[in-house]
C-alpha cells in the first residue's frame, strides 16, 4: 500500500509547476495519495519552508513522505537529501536550512544523499532548474510507492553535516522570558513565537493580566507595549493587542481583527526577537 505524499513549494499555484510534479508522482504510481502542504511558501523563504514542515508533520501517519521544495540554489553544489526523522517521516527536500526546526524540534535519525543516477525522472538530464519535478517529486513518489526503499536512496549523510540556518531556544532570565518570532499566521497576521506555553507559564501569569511586550530586530527596538493576557480574541476589545496561546502551544501576539505583522512591519526569523514579562505596577503617590 503507498504512503502518502505531501508537497511543499514555493512555486503559487498560477501555472504548471505543481501540476507537472503531481504528474510525475502519479506516473511513478497512480495509487499514491497525494496532498499539498502549501505552494504559498514566499519565494527563496527557506526558514518559512522550515518552520511549515514542523508545524505539520507530526499530525501525519509515519512513513508519510514530505516533499519540500524551496531551492534558491537550485542547479549549484547544494546537496539533495531524503532525512528520516525521529517520528518516522521522510523528508525530501534540497539541504539548504529546509530542515532546521526539523533537526532541532524533532530530530533526524538518519540521512542520504539522492543519488541521481538512479533517483532521477528519465531522460531529464538536460534540466538543471527544475529538480522539484526531476528528483525530489520523482523521489518522494518512488519512497511513497516502495519502488525504492529509504536504503537505496543514496550515500549516507552524516547528521552533523546537514545545513542548518541560526536557530535560537528561548529562555528565562529573572521576571522576563525572552525568544524569536519564529513565522506569521499569514491570513491573519498574527505573530507566533518559539516560547512555549510551558515556559511563559512560569512566569505565572493569570488570564486577564497585563504583559509588556517588546519586539527587537537585531538590536533596534520596533515595538512596546503593555497588553492583555487573554484565552482567545473575545477577551479583548476590537483593535487592541493581546497574547495568546496558539495552535502550536507556542505564546502568540495579535491584535484583535487586525494585523499585528502589517501594523507595525514585523518580520521572523532568528533576528527578530521578543520578550515578555509581567507589567509593572505603578504606584501614585
Amino acid at each position: 500500500m503507498c504512503k502518502a505524499l505531501v508537497l511543499q513549494t514555493d512555486f503559487g499555484l498560477s501555472d504548471g509547476a505543481v501540476n507537472a510534479m503531481n504528474g510525475v508522482a502519479f506516473s511513478v504510481d497512480s495509487n499514491i495519495p497525494i496532498f499539498d502542504l502549501t505552494h504559498d511558501i514566499p519565494p527563496y523563504d527557506i526558514w518559512e519552508a522550515s518552520y511549515r514542515l514542523l508545524q505539520t508533520v507530526d499530525y501525519w501517519p509515519k512513513e508519510t513522505v514530505f516533499v519540500s521544495v524551496v531551492d534558491p540554489g537550485v542547479g549549484s553544489d547544494r546537496n539533495s537529501v531524503v532525512v528520516k526523522t525521529n517520528s518516522n517521516h521522510y523528508i525530501v527536500t534540497p539541504d539548504n536550512g529546509t530542515l532546521t526546526h526539523i533537526q532541532h524540534k524533532v530530530g533526524i535519525k538518519e540521512a542520504r544523499f539522492i543519488d541521481e543516477k538512479v533517483n532521477r525522472l528519465p531522460k531529464s538530464g538536460a534540466s538543471h532548474t527544475f529538480h522539484g519535478r526531476d528528483v525530489y517529486a520523482y523521489t518522494g513518489a518512488r519512497l511513497a510507492a516502495h519502488v525504492i526503499r529509504f536504503e537505496e536512496v543514496g550515500p549516507e549523510l552524516e547528521l552533523s553535516s546537514i545545513v542548518t540556518l541560526p536557530f535560537i531556544e528561548p529562555d528565562k532570565q529573572q521576571d522576563q522570558i525572552s525568544g524569536i518570532i519564529d513565522i506569521l499566521d499569514v491570513r491573519f497576521g498574527n505573530l507566533w513565537t518559539n516560547i512555549s506555553r510551558e515556559l511563559f507559564l512560569s512566569l505565572e501569569v493569570l488570564y486577564g493580566e497585563q504583559l509588556e511586550v517588546t519586539i527587537f530586530n537585531d538590536s533596534r527596538k520596533i515595538y512596546k507595549n503593555i497588553m492583555t493576557y487573554g484565552r482567545s480574541f473575545a477577551d479583548i476589545c476590537v483593535g487592541e493587542p493581546l497574547v495568546y496561546v496558539n495552535s502550536l502551544d507556542n505564546i502568540a501576539v495579535a491584535i484583535n481583527q487586525g494585523s499585528f505583522a502589517k501594523a507595525y512591519n514585523i518580520g521572523t526569523g532568528s533576528s527578530w526577537r521578543i520578550s515578555i514579562r509581567k507589567a509593572p505596577k505603578i504606584i501614585y503617590s
